[in-house]
């Protein structure tokens, strides 16, 4: 039987179309199998260093696995050089509290080459008493260097009260992220830099001070951005998590002082959709005000952020957290 012509050019066209559908979807599922490889091996990188903390001690474990530049917050020091820290006959004369901990989270960049883990921390007591020991998260930064992964930073949000190691991290809670992130064509433009990751550092400390903590992270956030703030669990979503950064952040700043923020260093993926960035958060006071005011009760903060760039081609917060100082 023949076919009309106008119906052989529909036929044709539809074909293509299916065709390159099944393309695209191959290749996203292709995607999706390397993404999950790379996720696996961060995972059991994690696993791997707290397995040796517990073997050889917290210390020598650091040791093992930071790379060159790697940073750890060290409160009113900020982010410090965690190779130096961890070698100084300071630390390692002083009573170290061991730890232990369990990732709950894992997510990592198209390439295979930055991630990040998070999950609940002990802190033990080095003189064995038990109602000494620490509570918290343990959120750190990953980079992929000659096939190893080694730890670039990492930050402990610290809470009240027991939290139970027995977590396992789950792919699934990472897949939505992916969904959120900017195609890989868009990703790798040259307009894509690390000063425009930078930027949206700065930019998001900008927000805090014109829109509040609440209103900045809702606009800034992933739809799964995620919040670790002392005192309290993860809070998942950007409606949880804004809400509970904005309160957080307004019992913090007692007066209506903006805040600085100072980025520190950064680093963008191979890929270009993922990045990090770290810094401090400060309360901005003028000369009158600061001679007057106690310095205890200046809100300042070390802060680590995850990013990804969005479908929308813009960088927005994946996980957010905040470190204050202790008085």
């Amino acid at each position: 039987m023949e076919v009309p012509p106008g119906n052989s050019r529909r036929i044709i066209a539809i074909l293509a179309l299916l065709s390159l559908l099944l393309g695209y979807a191959g290749v996203s599922l292709a995607q999706e199998r390397s993404q999950y490889q790379h996720w696996l091996e961060l995972s059991a990188a994690d696993q791997s260093f707290a397995d040796r903390s517990d073997e050889i001690g917290r210390t020598r474990a650091f040791l093992e696995f930071l790379g060159e530049d790697s940073i750890v917050f060290r409160n009113a020091r900020g982010p410090v050089d965690a190779r130096t820290e961890y070698s100084s006959a300071e630390f390692q004369e002083r009573g170290v509290r061991e730890l232990g901990w369990k990732a709950h989270y894992v997510d990592v960049s198209r390439d295979g080459d930055l991630g990040l883990s998070a999950g609940p921390l002990t802190s033990i007591d080095p003189n064995g008493d038990r109602d000494r020991d620490g509570f918290g998260h343990l959120v750190s930064v990953w980079q992929k260097n000659l096939d190893r992964w080694v730890l670039m930073a990492d930050i402990v949000v610290n809470i009240p009260g027991f939290l139970s190691l027995d977590v396992e991290p789950n792919f699934d809670d990472t897949l939505p992220l992916l969904e959120e992130t900017a195609h890989p064509v868009v990703a790798m433009t040259e307009d894509n830099s690390l000063q425009n990751l930078i930027d949206a550092d700065n930019g998001f400390g900008r927000s805090i001070n014109i829109r509040g903590g609440q209103r900045a992270l809702l606009v800034w956030g992933l739809t799964n951005t995620r919040v670790y703030l002392p005192g309290m669990g993860p809070a998942v979503g950007v409606e949880a998590a804004s809400s509970v950064y904005g309160a957080y952040l307004d019992n913090q700043l007692s007066t209506n002082n903006p805040i600085s923020v100072t980025h520190v260093g950064g680093y963008l993926s191979t890929s270009k959709e993922m990045g990090y960035t770290y810094g401090t958060m400060a309360t901005i006071i003028d000369a009158d005000i600061e001679a007057n005011e106690n310095e205890s009760e200046r809100f300042r903060a070390n802060y680590l952020r995850l990013w990804r760039l969005s479908e929308s081609n813009d960088w927005k917060i994946a996980v957010e957290v905040l470190d204050p100082y202790c008085n």
